[in-house]
């Protein structure tokens, strides 16, 4: 059974807490549409690698992200840059997230699928 998304804006204030209180940093890169918009997750570790978390569905229509490294996006910083600037070339009610944390935590709580890290 599919449940309903919260707004996008709520999701992604609601993610920013999560990181606070875990002692990383977050902050907004792009704000998209507030109750809609896809959210692309960044998590730079400080040392010039990082990686980006996409969304996606699982086999039951419940949302998931995936970490693109399994895309060969990452782990160098300068790549998925490059990845997060075509994506919000092409989708303008984006919401892009970036979360230094030197531990690399992403700090979803949706199933992450291909990652190694929490």
């Amino acid at each position: 059974m599919m449940m309903e998304r919260l707004p996008t804006k709520l999701w992604v204030d609601a993610l920013i807490r999560r990181v606070e209180v875990g002692g990383a940093s977050a902050f907004v890169v792009q704000a998209g549409d507030e109750h809609r918009g896809d959210v692309l997750v960044k998590v730079a570790r400080l040392d010039g690698t990082a990686a980006v978390y996409s969304p996606s569905m699982n086999m039951e229509g419940e949302r998931i992200f995936l970490d693109l490294i399994v895309q060969g996006i990452g782990p160098e910083e300068r790549d998925v840059d490059a990845y997060v600037k075509k994506a919000r070339e092409r989708d303008r009610d984006l919401w892009v997230i970036e979360i230094e944390d030197r531990q690399g935590r992403h700090f979803l709580t949706e199933d992450v699928e291909g990652s190694q890290s929490q």
